[in-house]
């Protein structure tokens, strides 16, 4: 679009190349006044008012002539972007559609209410993409009990003689024209259901038999006109047709047929020249819209931010989710956008829904002259590039099998143990049987000869994946689970053999990791994060973690949130531990990760929990609920076994009391609210528990209240509490609270740490508490990294001793000495000369061990040998003799450290 309009230009154009535009302007001279004077603005005005006080019919044609006049000479003068043209065509069409609907009701019952009947806008419709001489392709849909009509009409019938009255009043030509023409074949079940379609039936269609097309239809649906409530109703209770969170093969399968088929179909000119078609042709603009909208099904299911309308919003959507290239996208889009300003030419000229270049050299050079190109070459030439540029694009998409970057190699599988060949010919024939026993109908997913056939393809395959196996019985008893929850196990099977590296990362997690075997087992749905190689790249900043958990609520309710929260911090655990298993995520990144992904839980619960409470007991003026997370909850370190530490505290007096219908008292409220957010957080509901909260760090213990004024926490702390009480709040972090209610919280922490000791006493302290601890807990096994000798707890010991003896002037000279982040916190107590170097080193390679541990070695012992590999490719270590030579070493050297600071070994714990 030029910076300064060429109105005369547009106009002299227009006269030249456009018979309908040079009719329309003489019809309305007050029109081509206002246009003629660059009065854009106005002009779009005067064609909206063109209609006031007249009949519908007359109202509504007068309207479009108007508005088709003054949106072409202003596209042409390059006035109007194209957003805007195609925005204004649009919203005129929702205002067309509005009218038509209130008028053929009020015409029947007197009244103005369309309540009960609405217009689901499609393609380009829906997308506010309108062009400029389109049809429109509603879905009139109305709910029988609340339909207006006449006492004797019965419902169907009614909305079917409304549905026939909108379609004349929008679509007969009249001595003004006609308003736009309405096609009703995009309807469920079209061949069979009236015009207007009954909101159960059309649920029930789009929920059980509609077809893959129809999904991609309704990508861009929206409410336009009618009953906008009950549309938005509607949408959203057929958002899981559209928006699938799991994967179905067939669905991908068949919408890569139609993407081929588009051009399969199309019979028109190859390339651009005299008779292509800029619509249907390659590289044209269907091209363009299915390319994003086949992307959009594939990973909308469980990327909201990908659910948008335009095309161009679409492929920018898909752009910064790094599902298409930044290049693609803007090629496709600046193509998108060229090719519907040209098929706007082609309809500027006679009003005429065409899409096809005119096959006369004639035509050609006036449609290019209109566009303010030298002749019909220049069009065609800049046509062959762009399509020629798009249409590649296309080519990618359609050739692909499945819709995910290039498979890994898989991975090597375990040697055959030497020793007898014969057990493992044994083993082939026990498992030959148990393969052949699935077949007996004890499963629901194989009962079809469909499934049985896709079965039998891929069989063998499975059967050499399941004896190479560390554990292969754990392997087939997870399977079996799979196969027992699935309601269908085609569209498995398909993914199986169409990607042979998926078996192997299904086989690696069903034996491999026992908590992610354990949790695909309980939901097979948890494949498609197998399936899609994008999945694990998950949103890991707090916030996007939080919006996705919302976008996920089935509906706007607290039970919903609860489940939410469950599946989408499943769903992020699970791929997070399929990263780590398969050596594509540091240990140490993927424990900062949970730690978000349980702080977005956290903060998610606590929103919705005090909300429902507050309806309830009101709320306390001046008062809030503060959630300090300690540990490695606090340290931002999660495993996928951690339970969350928490501490519970609230700000103001706390004799006070709430404001609702059931008020309380402050110390009431408050543990009332903490107990309600703990459960939120840890009792299961229809998908599963969540976390297991551990507040036994609060003052007194589990002895003591939930939760505690500011107040009496910080009179407990400085008068009562232990000095273990006082290491664990080295590592506190306020996680739910305010800004200024955090900060008077910090300050507390910051004066228990810092207030001086007798650096004597604290070393007895510390070493009486490690020696109780050592009595009471033993090592689980050899890769015990936490509790062995030279371990994780006593690395966390040293540096709260340290911490603890430097207080104010450590972290005057040092703040990062006092950081929850231990992975902050060592470093600079190396850089204060109070550590040794290479301390650091150690403890990362500890934590690595500490979070594949609790995937690949849950028990602390030896895991089997594919196990083993991932282990200690997880902590960067060549092979497993490598990882047990490297821990050995790092607890001998903090074991030195120990001594050399505080002046004893470190007490033997039994098996260490």
């Amino acid at each position: 679009m030029s910076d300064r309009p060429d109105w005369t230009g547009a106009i002299e154009r227009a006269r030249a190349h456009a018979p309908f535009l040079a009719r329309s302007l003489d019809r309305q001279p007050e029109l081509a006044e206002l246009l003629a004077a660059g009065e854009g603005e106005a002009a779009i005005a005067w064609a909206k008012a063109r209609g006031e006080g007249e009949e519908p019919e007359a109202a509504l044609r007068r309207e479009r002539l108007g508005l088709a006049t003054a949106l072409g000479i202003g596209d042409l003068a390059g006035a109007f972007a194209l957003i805007r043209v195609t925005g204004e065509l649009t919203a005129f069409a929702d205002r067309a559609l509005d009218r038509a609907i209130r008028t053929a009701i009020r015409e029947r019952t007197g009244g103005e209410s369309s309540d009960g009947f609405v217009a689901l806008a499609l393609g380009k419709q829906g997308a506010g993409e309108l062009n400029y001489s389109s049809d429109i392709d509603p879905i009139l849909l109305f709910d029988p009990d609340r339909l207006p009509r006449r006492e004797k009409d019965d419902p169907g019938e009614a909305a079917q003689r409304y549905a026939r009255r909108i379609v004349r009043l929008l679509s007969e030509t009249t001595a003004q024209g006609y308003v736009m023409r309405v096609d009703l074949r995009l309807r469920p079940a079209s061949e069979i259901s009236p015009p207007a379609v009954p909101i159960a039936s059309a649920l029930a269609h789009y929920q059980g038999q509609a077809l893959a097309w129809e999904r991609a239809a309704f990508v861009r649906a929206r409410p336009a006109a009618g009953d906008i409530e009950l549309g938005e109703e509607f949408l959203a209770a057929t958002r899981p047709f559209v928006w699938r969170r799991h994967l179905d093969f067939g669905a991908v399968a068949e919408i890569r047929r139609l993407t081929k088929r588009i051009r399969e179909e199309y019979e028109g000119a190859p390339r651009p020249g005299p008779g292509f078609d800029v619509k249907r042709g390659r590289g044209g603009i269907r091209e363009i819209e299915f390319y994003a909208q086949t992307l959009q099904l594939i990973h909308g299911g469980r990327d909201p931010s990908l659910r948008v309308r335009g095309t161009r919003e679409a492929l920018d959507a898909l752009a910064a989710a790094g599902h298409v290239s930044p290049r693609d996208a803007r090629v496709l889009g600046e193509g998108y956008d060229r090719l519907r300003e040209i098929e706007h030419r082609l309809q500027m000229v006679n009003d005429r829904q065409t899409h096809a270049l005119p096959e006369s050299a004639e035509a050609l050079d006036s449609v290019a002259r209109l566009d303010g190109l030298s002749d019909g070459a220049a069009l065609i030439a800049e046509l062959e590039g762009l399509t020629t540029r798009t249409g590649a694009i296309y080519d990618a998409l359609i050739r692909e099998e499945l819709p995910v970057d290039p498979p890994a190699p898989p991975p090597t599988p375990a040697a055959e143990p030497a020793g007898d060949p014969g057990a493992r010919t044994a083993r082939a024939a026990q498992l030959a049987q148990r393969m052949e026993d699935w077949r007996d109908g004890r499963y629901q997913s194989l009962r079809t000869p469909q499934a049985l056939a896709a079965f039998e393809a891929i069989a063998p395959t499975l059967a050499e994946a399941f004896l190479d196996a560390d554990d292969p019985e754990r392997a087939l008893v997870r399977w079996e689970s799979v196969l027992d929850r699935a309601s269908s196990a085609i569209n498995l099977f398909h993914l199986l053999k169409a990607r042979p590296d998926l078996l192997h990362r299904l086989i690696s997690a069903l034996t491999l990791a026992p908590v992610l075997a354990d949790e695909l087992a309980r939901r097979p749905e948890l494949l498609d994060i197998l399936l899609d190689r994008d999945a694990p790249r998950l949103p890991r900043a707090l916030e996007a973690i939080m919006g996705r958990i919302k976008a996920a609520a089935a509906r706007e309710d607290y039970e919903a949130l609860l489940d939410a929260i469950r599946v989408v911090t499943g769903e992020v655990r699970f791929a997070l531990g399929v990263e780590l298993i398969e050596g594509r995520a540091d240990p140490l990144d993927v424990a900062a990760s949970l730690s978000r992904t349980a702080e977005a839980a956290l903060r998610l619960a606590h929103e919705a929990t005090a909300e429902e409470f507050a309806g309830a007991h009101g709320r306390i003026e001046g008062s809030e609920l503060l959630v300090l997370g300690l540990g490695r909850f606090g340290g931002g370190a999660l495993t996928h076994a951690s339970d969350l530490d928490i501490v519970y505290l609230f700000t103001g007096d706390f004799a006070s009391q709430s404001d609702g219908k059931r008020p309380l008292g402050a110390t009431h409220y408050f543990n009332r609210l903490a107990s309600r957010l703990s459960a939120a957080l840890s009792v299961p509901t229809a998908e599963g528990a969540l976390y297991e909260i551990d507040t036994r760090l609060r003052p007194q213990g589990a002895q003591g209240p939930l939760a505690v004024s500011c107040e009496a926490f910080a009179k407990y702390q400085r008068e009562a509490a232990w000095t273990w009480e006082h290491m664990a709040l080295a590592r506190a972090r306020v996680l739910v609270g305010s800004e200024e209610a955090r900060k008077e919280v910090e300050a507390l922490i910051a004066d228990v740490l810092f207030r001086p000791r007798d650096a004597e006493d604290l070393r007895e302290s510390v070493l009486e508490m490690r020696d109780t601890m050592a009595l009471h807990k033993t090592p689980g096994g050899e890769l015990d990294v936490k509790l062995q000798r030279g371990g994780l707890v006593d690395f966390e010991f040293l540096v709260h001793y340290l911490q603890l003896r430097g207080g104010r002037a450590l972290a005057e000279a040092h703040p990062a000495a006092f950081a929850a982040d231990l992975g902050r916190t060592i470093p600079a107590l190396v850089a204060a000369g109070l550590l040794p170097q290479g301390f650091h080193e150690d403890y990362d390679l500890m934590t690595r061990m500490l979070v594949a541990g609790r995937l690949l070695a849950p028990g602390g012992n030896e895991p089997p040998p594919l196990a083993a590999r991932a282990l200690a490719q997880a902590c960067r270590q060549s092979d497993y003799a490598s990882l047990l030579r490297a821990l050995a070493e790092a607890r001998q050297r903090v074991a030195g450290t120990w001594h050399a600071i505080l002046g004893q070994d470190i007490i033997h714990q039994q098996g260490s």
